[in-house]
């Protein structure tokens, strides 16, 4: 009998963007349990449940173990079919199987057919903030470098590129400034559109910690969430509302003359300008509230919330409540403004906090996966488009070819209807996955890569932290980076990939980001590899951002002044017909839940997860108890889900709905339109209006 073998190993957890420092107990190459030490800096000894049991997808019966080509493909391909045939094994029904450097060079060799008839820049490719940011670095690389394409592009469009975008327009850029123990050095918190005790529960550990010691938080939300329990200001908004709220707040300060003048001519530009407009917004006064049916409170809610943050030493953190939005760039601008007017910046215990949501989102961004970005945010030659504008030029033929890594595009996107159509009328489209999931029902070629918990890489979280991850297990699967270089090398291009490692891969960021990780090189990483490292890294790390000057080009923060536009919920209260009794006009918000992540492709595989939510379910009013039943479907201008079950609350105000997006069979982002933030297109997820359909047995509205 083969003695067991038990060994435990520190990495890091590969869900959200808190980034837990994990240690995994792994007996004959198999983990049998996870957990947080209790000197971890990030976890404080603490696991969410998706962190101590999400770890069972590892030996699901189906991972993509195989390359899989389709076999239409091959059929509609014949010079494949003459060059590969014999190569290519039965599969299933619909797909064939090969080696994996068939699968490339079948892959390479239609992707260079497309290049050649239709230009680099027919190809694109989208994803990368679910792997480690060497393969976030590598995707991007390969994309411009390799295919001459400028259009690359990750999930943060669908979350927080407005806080990217917004940020980088007030303070220069567009990471959280403070680390998260500076929440114990606080004394006042503002959470705006954040879920934090389920969608990022070991940060919201600390803010309830402070909660409850000093009564020193406010929550700024359009529905009632967990923590907001434990609030001392519950402030609950009409939908689409945020900017109003936040310029408002500045209005109190201005007002009332609680800014910080010395900090405001010091360190900033643009003041008297920004002063003006706000004092001169009628809808930046508290008071407009007072015509604003059902939520009357805020008129005087709102200023006290504004007069606390403005005297003492705050922190502000938002989740895609606030970003998800037509002016969620805007918004996060409004906050950023927060912060200049009072000094809540650049010291300890006081900063700006996005939460952002995939485990290495930041690190994407960092690695220049954005059409806009190269690697330390340098500005390309050539501009490439956006996540929604690749979806059109599909849908006009001017994208023929997609390389997806680890982003379901036909699952957690917007307007999943549109989405359908564009992917079936591609040419080629390749994905790298652990699972089968929606986007790869679309797919010609899936590669099956390793994890997080298989491979080693450099993770960012959403406090700038540096981790470096290292194989909790052996797998003979390739890392993302390793696939990419296979494919770069039979396109011709292998002096441009001469990567043997990942460290390989890190060291070639280091020398083209430096601004940011000149001074991490894996031996640091490595020996920090419990605490982390927060970029920019030099010779030392940079916890807190901002001390002395912004990163903007005169070094001072930037006030610009965006009105809010009367529209939606807040329109519809002022003209009398949001209240009305009828099937029509409620409006729905959607959002996680803590027992899954994202598009719950590794989470519905863990037993101890998904039997606690095995399905999407819809908050309704308890007022409407009785009249639609136990099962709906929801519909809009867009599209309709399948039928819901409802539960009804007094978690949510009248006529407003919630719901999270989790399991694909729900089809809750086929309600979802094209509306978007502005500036940088990221979906209204937070607000749409819908009609309620009962299903089943319901008295229906009077």
């Amino acid at each position: 009998m083969t003695p067991t073998t038990t060994r435990e190993i520190e990495s890091v957890c590969t869900y959200c963007g808190v980034g837990c420092d994990i240690t995994g107990v792994v007996e004959n190459n198999r983990i049998t349990k996870v957990y947080a030490q209790n000197d971890g800096v990030v976890s404080q000894g603490k696991l969410c449940i998706k962190g101590k049991y999400g770890y069972d997808f590892l030996e699901a019966h189906d991972r993509i173990r195989q390359p899989r080509i389709r076999k239409s493909f091959v059929a509609d391909n014949p010079a494949i079919a003459e060059h590969f045939g014999e190569k290519l094994a039965p599969f299933n029904d619909d797909f064939l199987t090969c080696d994996l450097e068939t699968a490339v060079a079948i892959a390479a060799h239609k992707l260079d057919a497309i290049r050649t008839e239709h230009g680099g820049e027919s190809f694109c490719a989208i994803g990368g903030a679910r792997t480690s940011s060497e393969s976030a670095y590598a995707f991007q690389k390969f994309t411009r470098e390799t295919m001459g394409s400028p259009h690359v592009d990750n999930c943060a469009r669908v979350c927080h590129s407005p806080s990217l975008a917004g940020m980088r327009a007030t303070i220069g850029e567009g990471a959280a400034t403070n680390p998260y123990n500076d929440i114990y050095e606080t004394e006042f918190i503002v959470v705006i559109g954040s879920n934090t005790m389920e969608a990022h529960p070991i940060i919201a550990n600390r803010i309830v910690d402070m909660a409850k010691k000093h009564n020193c938080v406010a929550t700024i939300d359009v529905r009632e969430t967990k923590l907001a329990r434990l609030a001392k200001h519950n402030c609950i908004i009409p939908f689409e509302s945020n900017l109003m709220i936040l310029n408002m707040m500045a209005y109190v300060i201005l007002d009332e003359e609680l800014y910080d003048r010395d900090f405001v001519a010091r360190r900033t530009t643009g003041f008297e300008a920004y002063r003006e407009s706000i004092l001169n917004d009628p809808h930046a006064d508290p008071r407009f509230f007072e015509q604003v049916e059902g939520y009357e409170y805020l008129a005087k809610q709102i200023p006290n919330i504004a007069r606390e943050y403005a005297i003492r030493r705050s922190m502000i953190f938002w989740g895609l409540g606030l970003t998800e939005h037509i002016d969620g760039s805007a918004s996060v601008m409004a906050a950023a403004h927060l912060a200049l007017l009072t000094g809540n910046i650049g010291k300890t215990g006081a900063g700006l906090m996005p939460l952002r949501g995939q485990n290495n989102v930041q690190g994407a961004c960092d690695m220049g996966c954005l059409p806009y970005y190269l690697p330390d945010y340098q500005t390309p030659e050539t501009i490439g488009m956006m996540t929604p504008q690749l979806v059109e030029a599909m849908e006009r033929g001017e994208i023929r070819a997609l390389l997806n890594m680890g982003e379901d595009l036909a699952h957690i996107h917007p307007n999943q209807n549109k989405i359908d159509a564009a992917l079936k009328k591609l040419d080629f489209m390749m994905v790298l996955e652990l699972f089968e999931t929606e986007v790869t029902r679309y797919a010609d070629i899936i590669i099956g890569v390793k994890s997080a918990y298989e491979k080693t890489g450099v993770y960012i979280n959403a406090m700038r932290r540096l981790h470096l991850s290292q194989p909790l297990v052996k797998s003979d699967l390739p890392d993302d980076w390793e696939v990419l270089t296979l494919l770069a090398h039979a396109l011709g291009d292998g002096e441009n990939f001469a990567f043997a490692s990942s460290q390989d891969v890190w060291d070639e960021v280091r020398r083209v980001a430096p601004r940011r990780f000149s001074g991490a090189d894996y031996y640091r990483l490595e020996r920090h590899r419990k605490r982390g490292m927060q970029w920019p890294i030099y010779h030392e790390d940079t916890p807190i951002l901002h001390l002395l000057d912004f990163r903007t080009e005169d070094g001072l923060g930037k006030f610009r002044y965006r009105p809010w536009q009367k529209r939606g919920m807040v329109e519809a209260i002022l003209e009398g017909r949001f209240y009305l009794d009828s099937p029509s006009g409620y409006y729905l918000t959607t959002g996680r839940t803590l027992a899954h992540y994202n598009n719950a492709a590794q989470t519905k595989r863990s037993r101890k997860l998904d039997t606690k939510y095995d399905e999407d379910l819809l908050l309704m009013p308890i007022e409407d108890e009785g009249k639609y039943g136990d099962r709906v479907i929801l519909r809009s201008p867009h599209g309709e889900t399948e039928a819901l079950s409802v539960r009804y609350t007094d978690k949510v105000r009248s006529r407003t709905l919630f719901t999270t997006f989790h399991h694909a069979k729900s089809r809750i982002n086929a309600l979802f339109g094209d509306e978007a933030d502005e500036i940088v297109m990221t979906a209204r997820f937070k607000s749409v209006e819908v009609e309620v359909i009962p299903v089943g047995d319901a008295v229906g509205c009077s």
